[in-house]
């Protein structure tokens, strides 16, 4: 019990909004002017909303500016500069407010960060290595990522820790402002990614391990789950029910928030690998490199070789975004036209669980699916393989 008293006192520690706007400071980030009388009227540590201003502040009817921050380092004066954040299509959630910066390099190396757990990586990342490096691998990493992401979204709608008000808070990014901050699926996806990636290359790739028992107890775990996938006559079915009776379990957990979309998002993009790898299995179609080739080397990387894969890049991507784009526009007014909701306002319409889950499922399903069949059987018939 008295651990859990402490556990608790230092999670209301690290929930005081103060301590969140020293670390901004101490990286260099500066609000408006006025924002240090409103961090003295957030000292009093009364509830807010989900990264909201202050209730006082709300009361009295003071508005705070929606936008975001800043970042220094080097010598100089403050240099005031304006930047707007990137737009919630679903909320609205738009502004720009001035900050000022010493440095710009800390400001873009964060953004880069941060751009790591984002769509766009993932949709670079995965295709690259699958069809470029070792497909056996991406799909164990696809696994792995679905399963971190998922519990992540799914626990910041039990644990409700609400971000920080702002002021004294600057905000750096609204896109996902009307999540819960705890715990950061930005930071589980970016420890979990890239310690498994080099985790599960053990043995397939030419790399130093130190510590081997980890690495064998994640990859038994995840050769269960991929054999299941790949070879089980009944696998597509129960892949399919269970990621959605998951994507409906997560909808039920809080009101709307872009964590629900983000997480039927990736189940959808689970389930779709794990269909197209069992196709792939079915009809032959072999992605994995030879028994014989491992370990796995770079050493025989051409300009012929980079070329391909730079090839097989860029039409691979352009294929999935075309699919990604045909799908939403066909299963957004579909999903309105059976559950009966007016879509005159696409926005609303996106909110409700009737037309976001089959919209985010069937879409990024579909784009999962393409990813590892429709694609590579494109690079089959070009002569790309």
């Amino acid at each position: 019990m008295a651990l859990c008293r402490r556990l608790a006192r230092l999670a209301a520690h690290l929930q005081d909004p103060r301590k969140v706007a020293a670390f901004q400071r101490l990286c260099g980030v500066e609000g408006p002017s006025g924002w240090a009388d409103a961090e003295q009227r957030a000292g009093g540590r009364e509830p807010v909303v989900n990264g909201g201003p202050p209730a006082a502040e709300r009361a009295g009817g003071q508005g705070h500016p929606a936008g975001n921050g800043t970042v220094p380092g080097g010598a100089g004066p403050p240099q005031r500069w304006r930047r707007r954040p990137r737009r919630n299509s679903l909320t609205e959630e738009d502004g720009s407010q001035e900050f000022s910066t010493r440095s710009r390099f800390l400001y873009y190396l964060f953004s880069l960060g941060t751009e790591l757990g984002n769509e766009l990586f993932y949709i670079l990342f995965f295709p690259f290595c699958i069809w470029n490096l070792d497909a056996w691998l991406g799909r164990r990493l696809i696994i792995i990522w679905v399963w971190v992401m998922y519990l992540g979204q799914c626990t910041k709608d039990v644990i409700r820790w609400p971000r920080p008000a702002s002021p004294p808070v600057v905000k750096l990014e609204v896109f996902y402002n009307s999540e819960y901050s705890m715990p950061s699926t930005h930071a589980m996806s970016g420890t979990a990614i890239p310690l498994a990636l080099l985790l599960l290359s053990y043995g397939r790739w030419q790399v130093m391990l130190t510590s081997l028992s980890f690495s064998v107890c994640l990859s038994s775990f995840v050769d269960l789950i991929d054999n299941f996938n790949l070879t089980y006559k009944y696998a597509p079915l129960i892949i399919i029910s269970l990621h959605l009776a998951l994507g409906i379990f997560s909808f039920t957990l809080d009101t709307w928030s872009t964590s629900r979309g983000d997480t039927a998002q990736i189940l959808g993009c689970g389930a779709g690998v794990a269909c197209g790898s069992h196709v792939n299995y079915i009809m032959g179609l072999k992605l994995d490199p030879p028994p014989e080739t491992l370990p796995l080397s770079l050493s025989s990387l051409t300009v012929t070789v980079f070329g391909k894969a730079i090839l097989r890049l860029l039409i691979g991507v352009i294929v999935l975004l075309l699919t990604k784009v045909a799908m939403k526009k066909a299963t957004i007014p579909l999903a309105c036209k059976i559950f009966r909701i007016p879509h005159d306002d696409v926005r609303k319409a996106r909110q409700r669980m009737e037309v976001e889950l089959p919209y985010r499922y069937i879409t990024y399903g579909t784009v999962g699916f393409s990813l590892m069949f429709i694609v590579p059987c494109l690079f089959h018939f070009i002569g790309l393989s």
